[in-house]
C-alpha cells in the first residue's frame, strides 16, 4: 500500500499528517472564509485531533483505497499553512487543496498540488481528479495551473475536474 512521505519544493515541505499537527491546523485553518464553499464551519483542535486519528489510521480494512494526506509547512514560516490530500482508488487519484486565508494568493497552493501530482505519478498515478465548487475561482485557477481540465459531470454540485490520461503535470 502506498503510504505519504516527506514532499519538499522550494519553498515548501509538504509533511506527512500525524494526529499532532490538529492544534497547529485549527489555527491555520480557523478563518470561516474557508468553508464558504465547502460548508461547515472551523474544527477546534480537539475536533481534528480525532479526524486526524482516524485519517491516519487508514481506510477501512478490505478495500484497495489508500488515504494520502500532507501538511503544508512554508519555509520561514513558523507553524503550518494549509494541507493536500490524495484519496488512491483503482489507480486513480481524487486530490484536494487548502491553504489557510493568511497565506492566500501567494501560489501555495498551486505550488504543494504541483508537488503532490510529481509525486503520485512517479507511483504510477495517471488519472487525477478534483471536485471543485462553480463559484470557486481560487481553486478552479489551482486546478488549471496543475493540468486538470473542467468536465461536464458534477458530484454534490461541484464541477469534476480531470487530468488528460498520461499526460505530465506542467513544471512548477
Amino acid at each position: 500500500m502506498t503510504t505519504a512521505e516527506p514532499i519538499r519544493t522550494p519553498r515548501l515541505t509538504l509533511e506527512p499528517l500525524a494526529v499532532e499537527h490538529a492544534a497547529q491546523m485549527a489555527r491555520a485553518l480557523a478563518d470561516p472564509a474557508l468553508h464558504v464553499f465547502t460548508g461547515g464551519s472551523p474544527a477546534t483542535a480537539e475536533e481534528l485531533r480525532g479526524r486526524y486519528a482516524r485519517m491516519v489510521a487508514g481506510p477501512p480494512p478490505g478495500g484497495d483505497d489508500a488515504w494520502l494526506n500532507w501538511v503544508i509547512r512554508l519555509d520561514g514560516q513558523e507553524g503550518l499553512v494549509g494541507y493536500v490530500q490524495a484519496t488512491l482508488a483503482a489507480g486513480r487519484a481524487s486530490v484536494a487543496w487548502v491553504v489557510g486565508t493568511p497565506w492566500q494568493g501567494r501560489g501555495i497552493a498551486g505550488e504543494a498540488a504541483l508537488a503532490l501530482l510529481a509525486w503520485l505519478q512517479e507511483r504510477g498515478v495517471n488519472t487525477v481528479v478534483a471536485t471543485i465548487h462553480p463559484d470557486h475561482a481560487a481553486s478552479s485557477a489551482v486546478a488549471r495551473r496543475i493540468g486538470l481540465v473542467p468536465t461536464g459531470d458534477r458530484m454534490d454540485g461541484e464541477v469534476v475536474w480531470r487530468s488528460e490520461q498520461g499526460r505530465p503535470a506542467p513544471e512548477s
